[in-house]
């Protein structure tokens, strides 16, 4: 039974719960989203397989779960990246902020998200538990996608996508 770290708006851990039981009350509870971007700045999305028990068959950032206790987010992203999309690469934490989502399933994710990037060029060998398609996809092209079709992706995706979008910017340009 996986569980998750509940937090405080500081992050700092208040106790733990089990994952299904946190996502129905909407508790805020620790976690991170990865952005893995190839050497053109395409970002590589992932589709969730459609078996997921919430938001399945939606494109989404490269990987993201929940770190477990004593496990960092950078830690706990490279293992997912692993168990999703069979390959690991240095992350690096870019920012972290709060959300609020009502999903499917009656579920709610209520996330104090820590965002990691990283940089891959190759293709990954997917989970098809977790993952059922991936895509190198430019930003302005993903952009107006998300404009003409917002139903195809995540909820936390369509909210970060665009502070992602803006670091990744500042960094271009340095």
């Amino acid at each position: 039974m996986e569980k998750v770290i509940l937090v405080n708006e500081q992050d700092e851990p208040i106790g733990e719960m089990e994952k299904m039981e946190a996502h129905e009350k909407g508790l805020l509870h620790r976690a991170f989203s990865v952005f893995i971007f190839n050497d053109r700045n395409e970002l590589l999305l992932q589709k969730r397989a459609s078996s997921k028990y919430h938001s399945g068959g939606l494109w989404s950032n490269s990987c993201c779960s929940h770190p477990r206790t004593g496990e960092t987010a950078e830690e706990a992203g490279m293992r997912r990246l692993t168990e999703e999309m069979g390959f690991t690469v240095p992350l690096e934490a870019v920012f972290s902020f709060i959300y609020k989502a009502e999903l499917d399933n009656s579920l709610t994710e209520h996330e104090l998200d820590h965002v990691l990037i990283g940089r891959f060029n190759g293709a990954p060998a997917i989970n098809l538990d977790e993952v059922e398609d991936w895509k190198y996809i430019n930003l302005d092209t993903l952009t107006l996608d998300m404009t003409i079709t917002p139903e195809s992706y995540t909820e936390w995706f369509k909210i970060v996508f665009d502070r992602v979008r803006n670091v990744l910017d500042k960094s271009i340009s340095k």
